[in-house]
């Protein structure tokens, strides 16, 4: 593992990032609580609409609750950090509700996020992101109704680690020498595996038939959204900096997708300054705007960006798109 990174980071007052660092209960559940809601009544439409409305009424329904149910990995990623509710018991509840919805194993997903954070595109100490990273039309269009790939990963991580297997890049990440860890990591994919069989058993008895697809597969479905703005986080840009600025993207996005995709579209600033909970990157934003390069305006400002860098990169493969940095500034005082 290579030194610490010397990271840079815009400056900010030491007061107002105090401030910022502030969890709050009320904001926590203004977040996490509106999303779970926004899911229960999506999911609900659904479940309820079979055998009521025409199947491309309950089709369409389908799709819009697997839209919003897709960025359940950007909730579970913010509980895993620990930093939105000021209560660490609200803060665990919660995360156990998303883990299980998305199929995600808060134990596993540290081990490589912390190194992210730590080594962010800095192969290969950073096993998360490695650059140039080509999306394709194609391999959007895939996905973007039905994400089969991504359902055989996340499911098939869980019914792994449940029988207490291990993947060759996984062993590093838990050594024989941390029985703890691996115990931990075995127990979360069991309790999770075991909660979808529950839910399929459910259905058959109660016959309702799109339960299953709401609460286990609805995270696999109607991704088109989330793919577009999950994969602007890093793509196209400098890898081996030791600059935030330069290896992720932040874009604008309006009021209703900031909130589904939990705020992460404000990526330099959580990479920069990775304990202020996701509901205080708005207002970061406007504190370092001065200092930031130019943030896409949405999603087809931003992919228009990216394309451009991939088309150059077909006939440079080693070309990476290294944004404009403004003047330096300094911190109030």
């Amino acid at each position: 593992m290579s030194n610490r990174i010397g990271w840079y980071r815009s400056p900010l007052d030491r007061e107002e990032l105090i401030g910022l660092n502030r969890r709050s209960d009320w904001k926590g559940m203004l977040q996490t609580g509106g999303y779970l809601g926004l899911l229960a009544c999506t999911g609900s439409a659904a479940v309820l609409s079979l055998g009521r409305l025409p199947w491309p009424a309950v089709a369409a329904l389908c799709f819009l609750h697997g839209m919003c149910a897709s960025f359940t990995i950007n909730g579970f990623h913010e509980l895993v950090h620990d930093s939105v509710f000021r209560t660490r018991a609200l803060n665990r509840l919660f995360l156990v509700i998303i883990s299980f919805l998305g199929w995600h194993n808060p134990v596993g997903f540290w081990a490589t996020h912390s190194r992210h954070h730590r080594y962010a595109l800095h192969p290969p100490n950073d096993p998360e992101v490695m650059l140039p990273g080509r999306i394709t039309l194609k391999r959007y269009l895939a996905s973007a109704v039905v994400d089969l790939p991504k359902a055989y990963r996340a499911v098939g991580g869980i019914v792994r680690a449940a029988l207490g297997g291990l993947t060759d890049a996984q062993r590093p990440l838990f050594p024989e020498s941390d029985p703890e860890l691996r115990r931990r990591y075995f127990a979360w994919a069991r309790w999770i595996l075991l909660g979808h069989v529950a839910v399929w058993a459910g259905a058959v008895v109660l016959g309702l038939w799109l339960l299953p697809f709401v609460v286990s597969s609805g995270t696999f479905c109607g991704s088109f959204l989330w793919f577009l703005c999950n994969g602007s986080q890093h793509i196209g840009l400098t890898d081996n900096v030791d600059d935030f600025r330069l290896n992720s993207r932040t874009i604008i996005l309006n009021p209703f997708v900031r909130f589904l995709y939990w705020h992460m579209n404000f990526h330099i600033e959580h990479h920069m300054y990775a304990a202020v909970p996701c509901y205080h990157l708005g207002r970061l934003h406007k504190l370092i705007r001065a200092d930031l390069p130019h943030c896409p305006r949405g999603l087809v400002e931003t992919w228009t960006q990216i394309a451009a860098v991939q088309k150059r990169q077909k006939t440079d493969p080693d070309y990476q798109f290294v944004a404009e940095l403004p003047p330096p500034v300094s911190a109030s005082s």
